[in-house]
């Protein structure tokens, strides 16, 4: 029993070591249905507008089971899915001119507006450079932001 218990302990320790991945993000290429099974003959749930940022939780052939922001696990094509990467604000948020609190404001959004994300990944400064459907284009914190 002793052994167990010491097993159980190094196994935990192990992986508490094991450094977390990444999550995988992309976005809705066009309007898409999603589903609640890997299959077009699953119950359609919702229309996915384009730009979505959808998080990749496993892929099963052509299909990809994703989670969208709210946190409900759905399936959607893989052909449905763009590289391109947004980001969709997590609250009331300010984009600024420099990555920097403290920084003149280039626009403000509410909560859930699609900004296109304009540098890739996210910087290590914990900041990312956006930019919103009008042109408007600054710099957020990545806390402020889901998608990344």
């Amino acid at each position: 029993m002793r052994r167990l218990a010491v097993l159980v302990v190094a196994l935990a320790s192990a992986a508490a070591s094991i450094p977390a991945a990444a999550a995988e993000f992309r976005s809705v290429a066009a309007a898409a249905v999603l589903y609640d099974g890997p299959s077009k003959q699953a119950r359609r749930l919702y229309v996915a507008p384009r730009g979505m940022p959808v998080e990749i939780v496993s892929t099963v052939g052509p299909w990809i089971k994703v989670r969208d922001m709210d946190g409900d696990v759905v399936w959607i094509e893989r052909a449905d899915l763009a590289e391109r990467r947004n980001v969709v604000s997590s609250a009331l948020l300010v984009v600024r001119q420099q990555p920097q609190d403290g920084a003149p404001a280039v626009i403000q959004v509410d909560r859930g507006v699609l900004l296109d994300l304009v540098d890739g990944a996210a910087p290590s400064s914990g900041w990312v450079r956006v930019r919103h459907r009008d042109g408007a284009a600054g710099w957020v914190r990545t806390t402020e932001v889901w998608g990344l």
